[in-house]
């Protein structure tokens, strides 16, 4: 079984229970560091109340809504990069109250040595990874976009947001041929972006092409954009009455804009009223294949996203003979083995 081999690698992976008795989200992971304390690190979830035992840490990943930030931030024990820090403060509003470092550092936590590790999913995605107390090497990505700095392990826990390899909307490549027409070829543009990840990601890329104009954009996506990159470039303030230059809004609200406008939606998905362009912040069904096969686990557990994608792409890995289970078959047991 591969609960029993976890266990065997010194790591219980389990899934906690709200006040209503519902699963919270994501997944915790117990084990014992090296003097032999044990230890409890809660990835990319919600916070437990205070009335209850709390874990030794909230691993927060990224700003990203799916990964729970807004509720882990109020606690002192969260734990993000300084970038994602600021992303929370701005897209919620509220002081982050835990714990940061910059995004690379090394540093101790309740006696566990932790190294952090980008993986461009969005300014300041982290993956963790340490050791326990029988050496076993573990690695939390969340979601990844560029796996070529993460280090081998011998547990890793994962994404599979495009993970299904027999779905076709899992296989692709940033279409950076047609952003840059799309640029280049009128004079008047506005692409569909989320305001944070792919929004930064898209001014990246269009200041890579030598654009070096306005682009315009709302309040918070200014914010966020300024505060994430250090060359941004000129933000201009969003005015859904001019009718030139560039323009990078939330896709819903394309249609705000004037109707002469060319509009596109940066996205893997096909089902807008707009032209798709794809520009993907995740690796592809491929690409998280070819990760797992690089950092070579003995055991991959994949936690993100809902729905069935994590379960068949865990089932994917076990047919091809690399071990894995998904958060589907994860329980809230805390097994006697392990305490």
């Amino acid at each position: 079984m591969i609960s029993k081999k976890l266990i065997d690698l010194g790591v219980l992976a389990l899934r906690q229970r709200n006040s209503r008795g519902n699963f919270k989200p994501h997944v915790s992971l117990r084990f014992r560091d090296d003097a032999g304390g044990l230890r409890m690190f809660s990835v990319d979830t919600t916070r437990t109340p205070n009335k209850y035992p709390q874990p030794d840490a909230y691993l927060i990943t990224h700003a990203h809504s799916d990964h729970h930030g807004k509720s882990a931030m109020l606690s002192e024990r969260a734990l993000c990069s300084e970038k994602t820090a600021k992303a929370l403060e701005i897209r919620h509003d509220r002081e982050y109250k835990g714990q940061t470092f910059k995004l690379g550092e090394e540093f101790e936590l309740e006696g566990v040595r932790i190294k952090t590790f980008p993986t461009e999913h969005t300014a300041g995605a982290t993956a963790f990874y340490w050791e326990n107390d029988v050496g076993t090497k573990i690695l939390v990505t969340g979601d990844v976009k560029d796996a070529s700095q993460l280090p081998p392990c011998d547990v890793l826990v994962t994404e599979a947001n495009y993970g299904d390899p027999e779905d076709p909307t899992c296989h692709f490549t940033d279409d950076l041929d047609s952003l840059k027409s799309a640029l280049l070829e009128n004079g008047a543009v506005a692409f569909g972006a989320y305001e944070f990840g792919k929004t930064q990601r898209a001014v990246e890329l269009l200041r890579g092409f030598g654009y070096d104009g306005a682009i315009r954009m709302d309040t918070r996506a200014r914010v966020l954009t300024r505060s994430m990159l250090e060359a941004a470039g000129e933000l201009a303030e969003l005015d859904c009455t001019q009718e030139e230059g560039v323009f990078i809004v939330p896709p819903r609200d394309l249609n705000r804009l004037p109707w002469h406008l060319k509009k596109y939606v940066l996205s893997c998905r096909m089902d807008y009223p707009y032209p798709t362009i794809r520009i993907s912040d995740h690796l592809d069904a491929p690409g998280l294949e070819e990760m797992v096969r690089k950092l070579d686990p003995e055991v991959t557990l994949v936690y993100h996203p809902g729905g069935n994608r994590p379960a068949k792409f865990s089932k994917h890995l076990n047919s091809i003979g690399i071990d894995s289970i998904s958060i589907d078959m994860i329980g809230n047991v805390l097994s006697n083995e392990f305490v």
